[in-house]
């Protein structure tokens, strides 16, 4: 059974828990920001075993849940009943969801059933009830304000936690009435060593280590996509090779190709994770395939800029090459602020065909140029 301490790369987040716990004096309202995948969401769930274990083993200085009580049990098997997990899927079970579209945003409706009307109810099995909010950054104001008394003037008995990826999404009131824990990127050693334990192999194993920018969960998701035969690696490969042959009149072409690859991904991800919504792994997909072009782009710009080490494609170095070649380190940054609003577009629900056909077109505007200036 996992315990706090099997929490790894997080050592300043888990301390910080950790001093508060030793002193009696853990918030009623927490906020785990950093980049998806790092360990927040592992850290909350081993945090509330913690808070609602009924015999904490402290060794050494550090607590962590005993593993063997009545709370741990049931925690283990995902039905405590002072344990709630709140995500925006759960509208599907609000009073007024059924039948309703996935959302993009945290729904009201999901907040306050599944959180605020529940909140003043004592608990059942532990001395504590504990709520774990996953993805923060998408509470829109509404949410955020009927969330906000609850954040101000918690029940003794309760603990909120907040994940969020993007604190500038949240209002200066919620944060102020959290205590914010930071969750740092871990070691692409920890993330390659993590994906071969997996039995991924091959040259996979280090550009996911690379491009996951030190989100150990990423990495892992995509790992276990590829040994379902996904094609993630086979898709990055042939978005970079695009990206260096890229030419004006092929751009449609490759838009058609990049959908393709990104509906065979997203095919083989729902059925790896049934609880996330259909549309919300289509626009996974999407972002995944441009972040692939952004980091091909920004790696261009660093050879072009003579910074030939530390690039995320090095496995396709000639490639990266190429497309340096012909854009030149200005249009690649123009490049990735291009690549960062087609992600944003994504959020917005833009139609995927309208973005990479509007990306892809903006950048072989420098193939244009460069071939006026040559005639």
């Amino acid at each position: 059974m996992m315990g706090l301490r099997d929490v790894f790369c997080q050592e300043r987040a888990i301390d910080m828990l950790q001093k508060a716990y030793a002193c009696g004096r853990v918030p009623h309202a927490y906020i785990f920001a950093g980049a998806d995948g790092v360990g927040r969401f592992t850290t909350a769930l081993q945090w509330a075993r913690l808070l609602l274990c009924h015999k904490p083993v402290v060794a050494g200085g550090f607590a962590d849940s005993c593993g063997v009580c009545e709370s741990c049990r049931i925690f283990e098997g995902g039905a405590h009943p002072d344990f709630a997990h709140v995500y925006k899927e759960l509208r599907e079970y609000t009073k007024d969801g059924k039948g309703k579209a996935a959302p993009v945003e945290m729904p009201i409706d999901v907040i306050r059933e599944f959180l605020v009307d529940k909140i003043t109810a004592r608990p059942a099995l532990s001395p504590r009830r504990v709520f774990v909010v996953s993805e923060g950054e998408k509470l829109n104001n509404a949410s955020q304000n009927c969330l906000l008394k609850s954040l101000e003037e918690p029940p003794d008995f309760c603990h909120i936690i907040l994940l969020c990826t993007r604190l500038e999404r949240l209002l200066p009131t919620t944060k102020s009435r959290c205590q914010i824990v930071r969750f740092g990127p871990v070691a692409v050693e920890r993330i390659t060593q993590k994906l071969q334990e997996m039995a991924l192999a091959g040259p996979a194993v280090e550009f996911f280590g690379r491009f996951a920018a030190g989100s150990i969960g990423r990495a892992c998701r995509w790992g276990r996509l590829e040994l379902d035969g996904a094609g993630i690696y086979e898709a990055k490969n042939a978005i970079v090779q695009s990206l260096a042959q890229l030419r004006y009149g092929g751009c449609l072409d490759a838009a058609e190709r990049w959908i393709a690859m990104g509906k065979q991904i997203a095919a083989v991800w729902e059925k790896a994770d049934e609880g996330i919504s259909k549309s919300d792994i289509n626009r996974r997909c999407q972002g995944l395939l441009l972040e692939m072009a952004v980091t091909a782009i920004n790696d261009a710009m660093k050879l072009a800029l003579g910074a030939a080490d530390d690039i995320v494609h090095a496995d396709q170095r000639g490639a990266i090459q190429q497309l340096a070649g012909w854009m030149g380190a200005e249009a690649c940054g123009e490049g990735v602020a291009m690549g960062y609003e087609a992600m944003r577009w994504v959020e917005s629900s833009v139609n995927e065909k309208l973005i990479f056909e509007h990306l892809l077109l903006k950048l072989a505007e420098p193939t244009i140029m460069a071939s006026r200036a040559a005639g």
